[in-house]
């Protein structure tokens, strides 16, 4: 049946829905961190500098490589969730098969190219003697796990593209579980230090797949099983790389719009980066729910796409546009009224407490003004509109360096940080700008 010919399938799509996806997913991203912050405990335990500061460098590095190929996540909930919206369900697990052997191979690539990988990574991040020796140590052994790690951001996808956000929790909160107990058994207990630390973090993601995998196919039976028909339909594999592609380039544009804040930061001293440094928490924080609530659009968004139902489409716009915005002013009230007590209580150098209390209400607005920006990537994504989201990316990029070499002269880290809300805002309102055509050409045949 084409396109065209199929019946639309009404959606049902309310505050529950929303919020079904948005807070376990949140939940999820706020255990991440807990994570950071138990390896760099044992290690700082041990009392080895080297070995924590060779721990800060790897996990830079990984975080680099993961964060970029997060799009097997994103991809594989958009297009889960527009075969679901169809009830094809020969071809959601077509989609997921096809991103579990792109998560491998990617994987693979990356153990083959590892050596690489170790060498570049250290002489990019200026490490040297112990702290080289203990940063290689945990790149070595955790890029064991690659296939893996790759694998789990497919299981993550699939399980969010079919609503099922609880799920997608449990996985999170099983895998992150894992690692933190793993880390201080054998990194501490044991005295593995770095090496326990990795160790544990590969048998946490391995426990993961083995649960996301087990989960699967004890929920769908013989229909979860995968078939070489699957992997072979040319033209649903070119759309699978055209949005790996795009959202790939989308990332990569983002990740050097932040690492231009650190380095343009460093420019302006020690004391100045340091401050910055803290209030960046502050969107952090922020990106935790913000990001949820892009999760439930991106799965909505996808669903009401391939049920070709636009009231539910655009009822997922409005009611994620309000959980958005609303929490995004809370977050404004928030970090105004106890942004100084924060600030104080993440560092005790009273020149950084007073020089980031300087620059409080940029880092409290960005919650704001990205608000908008998070929701329209979900929408985006889960619609499958990659290319005008890779577009529009590059253009707040563009917005975002010029006004960085507009202002940073003349009002230097008050301008740093004017740049960087108006990126936020710019990636919101490009989007924005874009949705009506694209709403209007996706939904053209089921008028």
């Amino acid at each position: 049946m084409d396109k065209a010919s199929r019946p639309v399938r009404i959606v049902e799509v309310t505050h529950r829905s929303v919020l079904a996806i948005a807070v376990p997913m949140t939940l999820g991203y706020i255990t991440t961190p807990l994570l950071g912050l138990t390896d760099t405990a044992v290690i700082g335990r041990t009392g080895d500098a080297s070995a924590l500061a060779g721990l800060a460098i790897a996990a830079t590095l990984f975080d680099l490589l993961f964060g970029s190929l997060n799009f097997l996540r994103a991809s594989t909930t958009a297009l889960v969730a527009q075969a679901a919206g169809r009830r094809d369900v020969a071809e959601l697990f077509a989609v997921f098969w096809r991103s579990v052997a792109l998560s491998l191979a990617f994987g693979l690539l990356a153990l083959v190219l590892s050596p690489l990988l170790i060498s570049g990574g250290m002489m990019m991040m200026g490490a040297e003697g112990s702290v080289a020796e203990a940063a290689a140590t945990y790149v070595a052994i955790r890029i064991l796990a690659g296939p893996i790690t790759l694998t789990n951001f497919t299981l993550l996808g699939f399980v969010l593209g079919r609503g099922l956000g609880s799920v997608g929790l449990a996985l999170q909160i099983l895998l992150n579980g894992t690692n933190i107990v793993m880390s201080i058994l054998l990194g501490l207990w044991l005295g593995w230090g770095i090496s326990g630390v990795t160790w544990g973090t590969v048998i946490g993601e391995t426990v993961a797949a083995i649960a996301g995998f087990t989960y699967i196919f004890l929920r769908y039976g013989r229909a979860a099983s995968p078939r070489l028909s699957m992997l072979t339909d040319g033209a649903k594999l070119k759309q699978l790389f055209h949005l790996n592609r795009d959202i790939l380039i989308r990332t990569f544009a983002l990740i050097c719009a932040f690492t231009v804040v650190t380095r343009v930061g460093a420019s302006f001293g020690p004391v100045t980066l340091a401050a910055n440094a803290v209030l960046m928490n502050f969107f952090m924080i922020s990106s935790f729910y913000l990001d949820g609530i892009a999760t439930a659009a991106e799965q909505i968004a996808g669903e009401t796409v391939g049920a070709r139902y636009r009231p539910g489409f655009e009822r997922a716009l409005k009611l994620t546009g309000l959980w958005s915005l609303g929490l995004a002013l809370a977050s404004l009230a928030f970090f105004l009224a106890f942004g100084p007590a924060i600030i104080d209580f993440i560092t005790t150098a009273p020149e950084v407490r007073i020089t980031a209390e300087l620059y409080l209400p940029y880092a409290a607005f960005t919650a704001l003004t990205g608000a908008l920006a998070f929701q329209m990537d979900g929408v985006f994504i889960g619609a499958t509109w990659s290319r005008d989201m890779r577009n529009m990316m590059i253009l707040s990029l563009a917005g975002y360096l010029a006004t960085l070499a507009a202002l940073v002269p003349f009002l230097g880290n008050h301008g740093l940080w004017i740049a960087l809300n108006v990126f936020l805002a710019l990636r919101g309102l490009l989007l924005l700008s874009r949705l009506k055509p694209k709403l209007d050409q996706t939904f053209a045949a089921s008028q």
